[in-house]
């Protein structure tokens, strides 16, 4: 392995494990072109395992280093290029311990993309056998998740986050969250009134700021005096129903079932 490789390499692993994020991304930059000019991006198996166990060590913290980062298409360009070398070069290479946490990390965040149909044709590629599936925790967390959604069991997914088994995993979680939020908002049609207790309740916040500051982006009317949000209605008049945008929901989803079975 070249002198150039391996101090990257030292310089990306030295900075990750420290948690200072920022001199990790310039030092992944400059890794990331090293590996491009030694062709280890998209490597052969005529490379040396030393060089290819360093590439992939580089894209793995690339990948983990997204998320903490909160930068998912990012995730999405590192989780590509370790595709080579988990799916063809697992047979020269040494396993990764990362390879499990980075592959429930993309089907975590294919379930935050409402990508169903791609959720599963991904686990059913997983190059592992059911019995093993379900007893890998990287693994089990996303399909909890996704069987959770499906039912609306929305407290299980809020509960999974201290669960995650690995500390990125929230990011996603909480990315779910906020689409369950959005979902929880509906109560706004459902209630004229409703103490902030229960707001927070049924948003699943814990603190009292957070329901204040998500009652305020909806335009929510706030009673601090009475503790309670005063929903804003809309006459008969003024309420249209969606066809168009059900029937395009509708057909989205119906897409999504025909590619699952």
């Amino acid at each position: 392995m070249s002198t150039l490789l391996s101090r990257l390499h030292s310089d990306v692993t030295r900075t990750f494990s420290s948690s200072n994020l920022q001199k990790c991304g310039e030092h992944l930059s400059k890794a990331k072109l090293a590996l491009i000019e030694s062709d280890l991006i998209f490597p052969s198996v005529h490379k040396k395992v030393e060089e290819l166990v360093a590439a992939r060590d580089i894209l793995e913290i690339g990948a983990f280093w997204s998320i903490r980062t909160k930068d998912v298409p990012s995730f999405d360009r590192y989780f590509s290029q370790l595709q080579t070398f988990y799916n063809d070069l697992s047979s020269v290479l040494p396993p990764s311990q990362r390879e499990y946490p980075i592959r429930g990390l993309n089907l975590i965040r294919l379930l935050t993309q409402n990508r169903i149909a791609d959720f599963h044709t991904t686990l059913e590629s997983l190059p592992l056998p059911a019995e093993k599936l379900v007893t890998n925790p990287y693994i089990q967390h996303p399909v909890n998740l996704e069987l959770w959604l499906m039912e609306g069991s929305y407290s299980k997914v809020w509960n999974a986050r201290e669960e995650a088994p690995a500390e990125e995993y929230k990011f996603f979680v909480d990315s779910l969250m906020g689409t369950i939020r959005q979902i929880a908002s509906c109560e706004e049609a459902a209630y004229h009134v409703l103490p902030l207790k229960d707001a927070a309740t049924l948003l699943f916040f814990r603190t009292q700021s957070e329901v204040l500051n998500f009652a305020q982006e909806r335009n929510w009317q706030i009673d601090i005096a009475a503790g309670q949000i005063v929903f804003p209605h809309k006459s008969e008049e003024d309420m249209e129903i969606p066809r168009e945008k059900l029937i395009a929901n509708d057909l989205v989803y119906a897409r999504e079932l025909e590619q699952i079975v």
